[in-house]
């Protein structure tokens, strides 16, 4: 198994994974991370796993259709479905079992974190941060995604290309409306990386067995 940090934005995200396909070897990706909830019905601490992916900020118009990767014909790249059942899997069994016991009561009342579900949904990538609610509904009514943030569809695209199984995990942080969290950092590491643990770790025991 092999740990690395993508770092932020679309280009740095596929680097890295490229790097990953070429010079570890590896069989497949597990990306995971933080996104902003395009769903309203989506909240705080809620877990979204990839089913398709679109770079919401790809327009190369009038060429090619709006979210259009030029020359793949392709807008949106699919998540593997072995993996994505199994990330599913592995998040409600963290959140229904260990949630509880790993983030204390304070933190998750401070982050407004209440009974927390796990959807598989679409996602949009770009190197953008939303922080309006008009945004999100403009992005809505051309995209039918449940979060948005900035590095999965591009890793994605690098998985198509190299026919590599491909599984991404998002926690919600914020509702992309200007309401994130008042301190992110503490988010990341206090909940977010506290669930990416929990949720890889059930990831692999099960595959265990």
């Amino acid at each position: 198994m092999t740990l690395v940090f993508s770092r932020w934005g679309k280009v740095a995200a596929a680097t890295t994974s490229t790097h990953l396909i070429s010079e570890f070897e590896v069989d497949e990706i597990i990306f995971s991370g933080v996104s902003g909830a395009a769903d309203p019905a989506l909240r705080i601490g809620d877990v979204v796993v990839a089913q398709d992916l679109y770079q919401h900020d790809m327009d190369a118009r009038p060429l090619f259709q709006r979210h259009e990767i030029p020359l793949l014909n392709m807008s949106a790249f699919p998540s593997d479905q072995r993996i994505r059942e199994e990330l599913v899997a592995a998040a409600k069994s963290f959140l229904s079992t260990e949630l509880g016991s790993v983030i204390e009561a304070s933190v998750r009342t401070k982050f407004r974190i209440t009974d927390p579900k796990v959807v598989a949904a679409d996602i949009a990538s770009g190197d953008k941060f939303f922080a309006d609610k008009g945004e999100i509904e403009e992005l809505r009514s051309r995209l039918a995604v449940s979060c948005v943030e900035m590095e999965g569809a591009a890793v994605a695209q690098v998985c198509y290309e190299h026919a590599m199984p491909l599984g991404v995990i998002r926690t919600v942080s914020d509702t992309a409306d200007g309401a994130a969290p008042v301190d992110f950092l503490e988010f990341t590491k206090h909940v977010a990386a506290v669930y990416s643990r929990g949720i890889i770790r059930n990831f692999v025991t099960n595959r265990l067995g």
